[in-house]
């Protein structure tokens, strides 16, 4: 599944956890190995730029964290970036430059890439969201099967086994996820594609669409 790829679906320049990247195929090979980088990561940053506020808390000294915010590492928050009044974050996460982290949001083991805004009662879990992807109010990541099965990525007859049992969503950079959808565990959303608000997605969203709702997906140059 080419249009699944890193390569497809991310302009690795725009975040700090490239290397993140450096060996795997598909973005959610990088799931497990959020935590340890970050805590690897944070030992390198310029401490002119960044403040280390705890053993693997480092936040740049350009962003905005309210004092309602909850923070736990490992972290780290990028330059530009604000967290805003009780946003909750569980940990294992990167917030990318310029990303907005809203009112009762919640991440926990996620890659935010610069210019992200999750900005008014988000769940991101176990995901990664591409550079100026956008998720609207109340807009979540399932991260967990309802039967607790390992998440499978699945376009049509094409199937992949990732053998993970946590797997939000993946989302390309410029997707726009309308208000109060819900992202079930394994979609993969290619970039430059929007999402109808109240949608319930699953599955691979292809690159450059509309989602409307399963049995709707038009190429947005067909609108």
């Amino acid at each position: 599944m080419e249009q699944c790829s890193i390569e497809s679906m991310y302009e690795l320049k725009e975040t700090i956890a490239a290397e993140l990247f450096a060996g795997i195929t598909y973005p959610w090979e990088a799931l497990s190995k959020i935590s340890s980088f970050i805590t690897a990561l944070g030992s390198r940053l310029d401490s002119s730029r960044y403040e280390q506020l705890a053993e693997t808390i480092w936040v740049a000294k350009s962003a905005k964290v309210a004092p309602t915010a909850c923070l736990n590492g490992p972290l780290i928050v990028d330059e530009e970036a604000e967290i805003r009044h009780c946003a909750f974050i569980r940990g294992s996460a990167v917030v990318g430059r310029g990303s907005v982290v809203g009112n009762s949001t919640e991440l926990k083991n996620v890659i935010l890439f610069n210019g992200v805004q999750v900005p008014h009662y988000n769940y991101v879990g176990d995901s990664i969201l591409g550079y100026k992807s956008h998720m609207g109010a109340g807009s979540i990541t399932s991260n967990v099967k309802s039967d607790k099965t390992l998440v499978v990525v699945k376009n049509g007859n094409e199937k992949i086994e990732t053998g993970l049992k946590k797997f939000g969503a993946m989302l390309g950079d410029f997707v726009e996820v309308g208000c109060n959808s819900v992202l079930n565990p394994g979609t993969v959303v290619g970039r430059n594609t929007n999402i109808y608000p109240l949608s319930m997605v699953r599955g691979v969203i292809p690159a450059g669409s509309i989602y409307k709702n399963k049995n709707e997906v038009v190429g947005k140059l067909h609108e």
